[in-house]
């Protein structure tokens, strides 16, 4: 009887050390459906409750075959508890003139969005995936979500085929003046044939090697057209906690974000680049870009 006492006592000594086994908390998937419209599945091995939406409403055709969403056009998002709330990650598909409507209401919504890029090649029309997430409340994440896909739906209804190209023209042959763009960015620029480009550097460190502005670690803008009807393009070089903040500022400002992706691994710290497509005045889209630099200055 001793002995069984002693063993009883030890087990749950052993208990109180390391800590009995936490129960799974529960998902409020009820609210999830409500709130997105949609049925979902739940995975209990990895407690992760998933609702998705195949983009079968227009053809796609991936190196001449008719693509079925089973095979990768299927947007989706997947919800788990963390701590007392919940985390959500998820892919939407999008062609290109659905790419920023959809991008400003997940941002509007309190999403954040993490990835901009293609997953095929010879796809017709376009493809991309972005990669939203989000923490908080579920029902709030998940009405982000239906937000998301209401936005790409009103696209698609306004007009069924994908647009082309975006609204606005470019003159051509391009005479940008570059004084006012260098004054606004703060930077002399590169001239070549009308266009106008200007660069900033960071740094950062690779296998124990500093890596700069002549190795990639740049943000740029390059205006071409002219004063009058210009564009931009460029590409953003930001720290992790940088993106949503340069996200939200272009997007008010009405720039394209077409791409946001990695370029380097182990680099220190790790940056994401952010590439973008504006139309508009010339000193209008640089102060459009000025005011994202300076955003992101201010990130924390």
């Amino acid at each position: 009887m001793l002995r069984l006492t002693l063993s009883t006592l030890a087990l749950a000594a052993g208990l109180l050390t390391t800590g009995a086994p936490a129960m799974a908390q529960a998902i409020d998937t009820a609210a999830i459906e409500t709130a997105t419209g949609l049925k979902g599945s739940y995975n209990q091995a990895e407690n992760v409750f998933k609702v998705s939406k195949p983009r079968d409403d227009v053809k796609i055709n991936v190196d001449r075959w008719t693509m079925p969403p089973f095979m990768g056009l299927t947007s989706w998002a997947a919800f788990t508890p963390m701590g007392s709330s919940t985390m959500m990650m998820g892919d939407t598909v999008l062609f290109e003139d659905e790419v920023n409507p959809a991008m400003s209401v997940a941002l509007d919504n309190g999403l954040e969005v993490t990835a901009l890029h293609n997953h095929f090649f010879f796809d017709q029309p376009k493809v991309f995936f972005m990669h939203i997430g989000g923490m908080g409340d579920a029902r709030k994440l998940a009405t982000g979500v239906k937000a998301v896909y209401d936005r790409i739906a009103q696209v698609r209804a306004a007009q069924g085929t994908p647009a082309s190209s975006f609204a606005g023209d470019i003159a051509s042959p391009s005479h940008v003046t570059a004084a006012p763009i260098e004054e606004i960015l703060g930077s002399k620029a590169q001239v070549k044939d009308g266009m106008v480009k200007v660069t900033l550097g960071r740094t950062a460190k690779m296998h124990g090697t500093t890596v700069g502005n002549e190795m990639g670690i740049n943000t740029w803008a390059a205006f071409a057209g002219d004063d009058e009807h210009a564009v931009v393009d460029g590409d953003f070089a930001m720290h992790e906690n940088e993106l949503q903040t340069v996200l939200k500022t272009m997007r008010g400002q009405s720039i394209n974000i077409v791409a946001i992706h990695q370029h380097m691994t182990y680099e220190e710290p790790r940056y994401v680049f952010l590439h973008y497509w504006g139309k508009g005045k010339a000193v209008d889209l640089a102060q459009s870009v000025k005011k994202a630099l300076d955003a992101q200055k201010a990130a924390k």
